[in-house]
C-alpha cells in the first residue's frame, strides 16, 4: 500500500472514500447530473492543471507544500503509483515521480530545491505525524 510522505498513514486515511469516487453512475453537481465518464475527464485536466502549475511554481518547496496543505509532489507521486496499482498497472515510484515533476526526480532537486529554512523545519517537527508502521 503507498504511503503519504510521511509516517504510515494511508491515502484510505487521508481520503477513505477515494476508492468509490470512481464507482458512482452519477454526480449531482448544482443541479446537473454528471456521467462517470464527463466526471473523469473534468478530474483528468484538474489533475494536470495541478500539475502544470506546480511546473510553474518551483519556487515553493515540497516542505512548505506539506506545511501548508499536508501533501506534496512526493504524495502526489504516491498517490499516482497507488491509483495505478489500484487499476493493475505495474509503476515504480520513481516513474511515478517523474510523471510529478514532469523529469527526474533527481533532476529536479537539484535544479529547483533548496534548503529548508530553519521556521520550516521547526514547522514540520512540530507537526503532529503518523507513528511509522502503524498500518
Amino acid at each position: 500500500m503507498s504511503q503519504l510522505c510521511y509516517g504510515s498513514l494511508s491515502i484510505e486515511a487521508y481520503a477513505p472514500d477515494y476508492r468509490t469516487w470512481g464507482n458512482m453512475k452519477e454526480l449531482q453537481s448544482a443541479g446537473t447530473a454528471m456521467k462517470t465518464e464527463q466526471r473523469d475527464k473534468i478530474e483528468a485536466a484538474v489533475f494536470r492543471r495541478l500539475l502544470t502549475h506546480l511546473d510553474e511554481r518551483t519556487d515553493v518547496q515540497n516542505i512548505d507544500l506539506m506545511n501548508l496543505a499536508g501533501f506534496c509532489r512526493n504524495c502526489l507521486s504516491k498517490w499516482y503509483r497507488t491509483a495505478c496499482e489500484d487499476d493493475g498497472i505495474e509503476i515504480d515510484y520513481d516513474t511515478a515521480r517523474e510523471r510529478v515533476y514532469g523529469m527526474p526526480y533527481s533532476d529536479w532537486k537539484n535544479q529547483y530545491q533548496s534548503e529548508a529554512s530553519e521556521e520550516s523545519q521547526a514547522k514540520f517537527a512540530a507537526t503532529e505525524q503518523p507513528e511509522k508502521g502503524s498500518d
